[in-house]
C-alpha cells in the first residue's frame, strides 16, 4: 500500500469520509485539495500534507482527528516532512500570521509564540493555504462570494510564496473581470 493509500485509510478509520465539510466530507475535500497540489507539481511532502492538512483542526475548522499529543501516528504514516508541514498549517493564527508571512512573521495559536519559520514552510503553507480556499471557493457560491475580494487580495500578497501554477489558478478562480 502506497503512503497516499495508507493516509487515506487513517482518514477513514478517523472518520474523515464521515465529517461534514463544504462541498460534501471532510475526506472529500482534502482528496481535491490533494488532487489541486498535484496539478501544481507541488513537491510529494506537501501533496501529503494536502490530503492531511486538517487532522489537528485548523484556525477555520477547529474539529480536528487527532490531538497534538498523537503528532507521531500521522508522522509514521506520512513522513516527518509531510507531518510537519500539516502541524505548521494547523497552528497558524490566522489573523497575525497572513498580514505578517512575508516578514516571515507566524504566531503558533497552539503555544501562543510568534516566530520567523523556514522559508520553504512558508512557501509550502501558502499554496496549501491556496488549495484550500480555492477548493471551497469552487464549491461554494456564497463563499466564493463572500470572501472572493479578500482571498484574491491575500493571495495576491502571498504572490512571491506561490509557484506559478498556483497563482494562475488563483487568478482563474477568483478574479472577477
Amino acid at each position: 500500500m502506497s503512503t497516499t493509500d495508507e493516509a487515506r485509510a487513517l482518514l477513514r478509520r478517523l472518520g474523515a469520509d464521515r465529517t461534514p465539510h463544504p462541498g460534501g466530507t471532510l475526506l472529500a475535500h482534502l482528496e481535491r485539495v490533494h488532487a489541486q497540489l498535484a496539478l501544481w507539481e507541488a513537491r510529494p511532502a506537501l501533496r501529503l500534507a494536502g490530503l492531511c492538512h486538517a487532522f489537528y483542526g485548523t484556525d477555520g475548522f477547529p474539529a480536528g482527528l487527532l490531538p497534538l499529543d498523537r503528532r507521531t501516528e500521522l508522522a509514521s504514516v506520512i513522513g516527518p516532512d509531510a507531518e510537519a508541514i500539516v502541524h505548521f498549517y494547523a497552528s497558524c493564527d490566522r489573523k497575525a500570521t497572513y498580514p505578517h508571512l512575508l516578514e516571515p512573521r507566524f504566531r503558533d495559536r497552539f503555544s501562543g509564540r510568534t516566530y520567523a519559520p523556514d522559508p520553504l514552510l512558508c512557501r509550502d503553507f501558502a499554496e496549501l493555504t491556496a488549495a484550500n480556499e480555492l477548493d471551497l471557493a469552487r464549491r461554494d457560491r456564497d463563499f466564493r462570494a463572500k470572501w472572493g475580494p479578500e482571498l484574491l487580495a491575500l493571495f495576491t500578497r502571498f504572490r512571491p510564496l506561490l509557484s506559478e501554477p498556483a497563482w494562475q489558478d488563483t487568478l482563474a478562480a477568483l478574479h472577477t473581470p
